[in-house]
């Protein structure tokens, strides 16, 4: 179960602290973004990163392993879309690579997490 006390809410999760710093730094790195792409890349990529923390903090809230296993499935299928537009800013010009490439890091270690988080959950619930 989520909430099975090694944790009293969401915001004590590590992977979800991360995501958080994550979504604040693509927010702050897509400022720079052109206006024209208001409507673009810069909103799929701000949608994308606060979908990852949203859905980390979404699944906690249902109280069952297994709906709290689905959205943080749902959050790593986010972390890939995310860094799909972060390469895709990278290729086309609005980034320099070399700007992207500590978000991509942080992406890798997000989904690390979350791979590590919905094992441990599993086993908790297959020794129940």
């Amino acid at each position: 179960m989520a909430n099975d006390g090694a944790f009293q809410s969401y915001r004590d999760l590590l992977v979800w602290q991360a995501a958080m710093s994550l979504a604040e730094a693509c927010y702050h790195r897509t400022k720079d973004f052109p206006r024209e792409e208001t409507f673009g890349l810069t909103a799929q990529i701000r949608r994308a990163a606060a979908s990852i923390p949203a859905n980390i903090a979404e699944g906690h809230g249902r109280e069952n392993s297994g709906s709290f296993v689905q959205f943080l499935r749902v959050a790593q299928g986010s972390v890939k879309e995310l860094e799909t537009h972060l390469l895709l800013s990278g290729r086309i010009g609005l980034a320099e690579g070399s700007t992207m490439e500590p978000l991509l890091q942080q992406c890798e270690e997000i989904g690390k997490m979350l791979r590590s988080l919905i094992r441990s959950i599993q086993k908790k619930a297959q020794a129940q």
